[in-house]
């Protein structure tokens, strides 16, 4: 699947995405509940300032003294009481308000970090499985951006905004109650208008999710660029490539910067129309109000409380425009994490899969095909048939299908049709970790992750003893090189492995395919990048670790091919010669012998000179 061609289509099925969101959610409920509960006095105390301006006009201004009755008994309050009561109640209940708003912040704030990095972990634990052709098909910053920023948005802001809404829908209770307490029928009109006012949100959806789409795919180029930009460093330099990385660079930021103005045009007029129909609201309850006040059916008191919870109710529907775009964002991010979450590898174990436990017999290709692209053949039934701890070369012009023969036994990628067979058995029928256990590779260039070089050796295999891990280092010939380091074994390499010389690199490669003992030796033109000193040393170090191993070989060098046991010559995806060195020269008008003619024969001379 391409990532970049996502639909999101499951954006709007918002109790779809909040069922598959909630066992993240799940684990953290006695938390999440714990900050709902702060929210829901957190938004009911908005009402006390409201509730409080009844008595204070009513009493404090006009000057008036409260009588009460309670149990049989007559109270009074005076005027000058109320006075100092109210305003040291407003600030009590502000101090208790701001304890709550930061027990409630740092709630939300754990909560959501601990979702956040759940859903993660599970996206990368989907994304290392991946067969090698998901990654052939995007690039590294759409799957950043995909695997990282989506869950971001996703599981961090839906806690954030499920408690921001919890907190609003219990702050606009109070506040309806504080209403319909000093006038049902103001109440009426104040919270039909607000009902009218949430209209206009339902119309700008679809806009959201285009344009959050078009964002996503925009913000992984911009990524690619810069990793482009990074690794490629050298050849940009090298062809003056700085002007076409900037002005790529600039063109997707112009074309997020369009995108984000298109959905503002849209988006931006809510905020403007729901002020006015809030504002059409407040004037009739002004209206409605001062027709209550002189008609004796409320106090003043009663109108500036009433008033005020209407202008708090409002605060929030005037901004809620952006509030609104900001969870529809969660969504569709919501909707983006989820179909990663359903992708499934195209390689994947068999049910009841075998575990392979070494090479008995030998390695068959049973008219093996295969496409990258569908009807354009890059392996065209091929048949082939290699022995335990023999050596097979494998030659032929650049793009026959060489490396593609060679990832299909390790099921990088699964042949289209027929089978690869080992002892007999369909590798398919094997366990994909049992496999790739019984198989080495060394590549030409060789991948070594940021650490130390005593890390990424053991790679090979973390269970090697020391012992182990010095006869590997021995047998690719790395004492010299390891002795001139700071730290021996324990120096950092840099990203890729970049601070290490392309030799250095192959022979840490080599020695990691070393300590991990397998039977089976994949060489994928493991010295073509090397310099002739560095290939020399490289080649004692492969001669090491190829002994009595079953080795697929794709060579250049014609020690290493007129050593092999046989040679196969791949041309246009088919098997069309196989032999030894001298049987193959002796084909007339042969493939090998052409290539031998064009390429190794001076290798051959240069070595004799």
């Amino acid at each position: 699947m391409k990532l970049s061609t996502t639909t999101a289509k499951n954006s709007f099925k918002y109790s779809w995405l909040l069922g598959r969101i909630f066992p993240y959610i799940k684990p953290y409920m006695f938390r999440i509940i714990c900050g709902f509960l702060v929210a829901i006095p957190l938004g009911l105390l908005d009402g006390v300032t409201a509730f409080a301006l009844k008595p204070f006009m009513d009493y404090v201004v006009g000057k008036q003294d409260w009588v009460f009755h309670l149990l049989g008994h007559e109270f009074t309050l005076t005027w000058q009481t109320f006075a100092f009561i109210i305003p040291f109640g407003v600030v009590l209940f502000a101090g208790f308000q701001g304890v709550l708003r930061y027990l409630n912040d740092y709630i939300s704030a754990w909560t959501s970090q601990r979702i956040t990095n759940d859903v993660k972990m599970s996206l990368f634990h989907k994304l290392i499985y991946m067969d090698p052709q998901f990654f052939d098909e995007n690039s590294s910053g759409i799957i950043i951006s995909r695997y990282m920023s989506d869950p971001q948005t996703a599981s961090a802001g839906i806690v954030d905004q499920i408690k921001t809404i919890t907190t609003s829908l219990f702050g606009a209770l109070g506040l309806i109650g504080v209403m319909l307490y000093s006038s049902w029928k103001l109440a009426f009109i104040g919270v039909l208008v607000l009902c009218i006012a949430f209209i206009p949100v339902a119309l700008i959806r679809k806009r959201i999710k285009e344009a959050s789409n078009k964002n996503m795919v925009i913000g992984g180029n911009i990524t690619t660029n810069i990793n482009e930009t990074y690794s490629g460093n050298k050849v940009m330099a090298a062809y003056n490539l700085q002007e076409r990385q900037e002005n790529y660079f600039k063109d997707q930021i112009w074309k997020s910067f369009n995108i984000n103005m298109s959905l503002t045009k849209r988006a931006a007029w809510m905020s403007p129309l729901m002020y006015v129909i809030a504002s059409c609201g407040i004037a009739t309850v002004l209206a409605y109000g001062t027709h209550l006040i002189t008609s004796g059916q409320m106090t003043a008191g009663a109108f500036a409380s009433f008033v005020t919870s209407l202008l708090l109710l409002y605060k929030p529907v005037k901004t809620l425009g952006g509030t609104l775009t900001n969870i529809q964002n969660i969504f569709v991010a919501m909707g983006r994490v989820f179909e990663l979450f359903d992708l499934q590898p195209e390689i994947k174990n068999k049910e009841n899969a075998i575990t392979l436990t070494g090479l008995n017999n030998n390695i068959v290709f049973n008219n093996v095909c295969f496409e990258y692209i569908k009807d354009a053949p890059v392996l065209k039934n091929l048949n082939l048939s290699v022995a335990k701890n023999e050596t097979l070369a494998i030659v032929g012009n650049s793009g026959g299908g060489k490396s593609t023969l060679v990832n299909l036994i390790p099921r990088f990628y699964d042949v289209t049709s027929g089978s690869i067979k080992i002892d007999g058995l369909d590798i398919r029928e094997y366990s994909i970790e049992s496999l790739r256990q019984n198989i080495a590779m060394v590549f030409q260039d060789n991948f070594l992750f940021s650490g130390t070089i005593r890390e990424n050796i053991m790679m090979g295999n973390p269970d090697a003893t020391e012992e182990e891990l010095e006869q590997a280092i021995e047998s690719a010939h790395l004492q010299e090189m390891i002795a001139e380091l700071p730290d021996d074994l324990d120096t950092m390499l840099g990203e890729r492995g970049l601070t290490l010389s392309g030799g250095q690199r192959q022979r840490v490669a080599i020695a990691r395919a070393m300590i991990k003992n397998t039977p089976i030796v994949i060489l994928d033109e493991a010295t073509s990048a090397l310099d002739n000193k560095s290939e020399a040393i490289v080649q004692k170090a492969l001669d090491n670790l190829i002994k009595n191993k079953t080795v697929f070989v794709i060579a250049h060098r014609l020690s290493t091919i007129k050593n092999a046991d046989r040679i196969a010559v791949i041309n246009e995806g088919e098997l069309a010669e196989l032999g030894n060195h001298e049987e193959l020269l002796n084909i007339p008008n042969g493939i090998y012998k052409s290539l031998y003619e064009m390429q190794f024969k001076k290798q051959e001379e240069a070595l004799a000179v």
